[in-house]
């Protein structure tokens, strides 16, 4: 029995699965794999590359719509858009130095995974972006949603099920999605030594004024030395960011705007374009913790929660934390102990009303522990029900999300 498939066409694609799904053979499904270790491991037997499906088959700038096979790396699809000067506008992570992997990021695991970055809070997350797909479910049957074109919305969108499900449903092969326009200019403006709820306050306030805020963070000052910019890394406190883009001119305008406004609080700066790419690079990727062995959770949260819930959490634990999505993401820092303080964090989280993922810690944690926050009977009642209809023997992915799931 082989331990690799590696299928070079969508028939042997359908072949493996269906063989698979007769005698019951568990696949660990894998693009890069680039997040092997996040999350649960899975209890596969097996695993199936989708190395083959690999590279842009049509792209149109014009219409703003990039389609590439599922292991294509995220790389090539960055470098491809940034010569005809667009993006992807949710600004999809890389996992490697915080896993400490070398593998690239393919644009399937992050649709898998559903992680994205600052920009969240203006364009949405990864799956608002994919407009169609073609998979294969664990049932062995070829199937397809939306298509190609922003407009397309006929149908059930099958596409915000799929995005966040961690190939537990389905083996995506080719996806297809919405790029946007890259900004012409980029500045950050920067304050200085505020606590953590007043930041997250002045976050918020900048959120709801006029000034079309694309990225807003607050780093407390044990993490700045972390920093690849070593302008940021040399400041003695806290930052709070916030990141303006667009036209030169109306960039230039706001940033003088908030400046004014928020200097009352205190010292500020800005950061200018290349200082600016590799501060929100650095936030997105969880460089802060990338150097540490500590376990690493990712808790979104209503963002007037973030500072409370670490507030409460630090009545129990030791924890780190930074902010994102103006305080509605927040990364937690702390020593792995037995379960990597899952209970705890998952009780607050669920108080707070959000969801908890637990992204880096042993293994033999990650198995132990609820590394997603736990469904209530009814949502675990239907997850199970959904499993059935895609992957009715539970053949993909078996365990990466809950235990049999």
């Amino acid at each position: 029995m082989p331990e690799s498939f590696a299928p070079q066409s969508i028939e042997e694609l359908i072949t493996i699965i269906n063989w698979a799904k007769s005698g019951v053979h568990p696949l660990e499904v894998l693009g890069g794999g680039s997040k092997r270790t996040l999350g649960r491991p899975v209890q596969s037997e097996m695993t199936l590359s989708l190395s083959a499906f690999d590279g842009i088959s049509e792209y149109q700038p014009e219409e703003l719509v990039l389609t590439a096979g599922a292991a294509t790396p995220l790389t090539d699809i960055e470098s491809e858009l940034l010569n005809n000067k667009q993006m992807l506008a949710f600004e999809p992570m890389k996992f490697g130095k915080l896993l400490s992997t070398n593998v690239s990021e393919t644009i399937g695991g992050v649709l898998a995974s559903n992680m994205s970055g600052p920009r969240r809070i203006k364009v949405g997350a990864a799956r608002d972006h994919l407009l169609g797909f073609h998979a294969v479910s664990g049932r062995g049957e070829a199937f397809k949603s939306g298509g190609k074109v922003v407009k397309n919305v006929t149908g059930y969108d099958l596409s915000k099920l799929m995005v966040g499900s961690w190939g537990t449903l389905a083996v995506l092969h080719e996806v297809s999605l919405r790029v946007l326009p890259a900004p012409e200019s980029i500045r950050t403006v920067l304050v200085f030594g505020l606590r953590e709820q007043q930041a997250i306050n002045v976050l918020g306030k900048a959120m709801a004024s006029p000034h079309d805020v694309s990225g807003a963070a607050h780093v407390p000052e044990n993490l700045i030395g972390s920093f690849s910019t070593s302008y940021i890394s040399k400041i003695g406190g806290s930052v709070t960011a916030l990141r303006l883009e667009g036209i030169k001119s109306s960039v230039e305008f706001r940033c003088r705007e908030l400046l004014s406004t928020l200097s009352v609080l205190g010292e500020v700066e800005e950061l200018h374009s290349h200082n600016s790419l590799q501060f929100w690079a650095d936030i997105r990727d969880v460089i802060p913790y990338s150097q540490c062995n500590r376990a690493i959770w990712r808790v979104s949260v209503p963002p007037s929660s973030g500072a409370r819930m670490v507030a409460d959490l630090r009545e129990h634990l030791a924890v780190d934390a930074y902010y994102d999505w103006a305080g509605g993401l927040v990364w937690l820092a702390l020593e792995v102990g037995e379960e990597a303080g899952a209970n705890v964090i998952h009780r607050s989280v669920i108080e707070h009303g959000g969801h908890s993922t637990l992204i880096r810690a042993p293994i033999n944690i990650r198995s132990a522990v609820s590394v997603f926050k736990p469904q209530t009977p009814a949502m675990l009642k239907l997850t199970e029900r959904l499993k059935e209809s895609f992957d009715k023997v539970g053949i993909l992915n078996p365990g990466r999300m809950y235990p049999g799931i």
